[in-house]
């Protein structure tokens, strides 16, 4: 997973938030734009090659003022997934780049 297929897909417009990554997107007052934006400007800071749903990565952008994280993952037509999105918070994260408590 790089960042260039992520942006690809995006500017694209081949790209859907799963329907866990929208409630929570919605719960914490996080719109499309912000997420989108995020994700062109952001960085992969963890890559889970492993991960049971397929490759996918941990995103770190930000958007005005909020730092946020996104999990995605391409299928195998190239569309991104948006598994889940979120503002880094503790105790789980002791800044954007940092992990704290598990």
């Amino acid at each position: 997973m790089n960042l260039d297929l992520i942006r690809d897909a995006i500017l694209r417009g081949d790209w859907v938030m799963s329907r866990p990554a929208r409630i929570r997107a919605g719960q914490r007052y996080i719109d499309d734009t912000g997420v989108i934006c995020a994700l062109l400007e952001g960085e992969i800071i963890e890559n889970y090659p492993d991960d049971p749903r397929g490759q996918s990565c941990l995103v770190l952008g930000k958007y005005r003022d909020r730092f946020l994280h996104a999990v995605c993952a391409l299928d195998c037509n190239g569309t991104l997934i948006i598994i889940t999105v979120y503002e880094p918070e503790s105790p789980k994260w002791i800044n954007e780049r940092m992990r704290g408590e598990k």
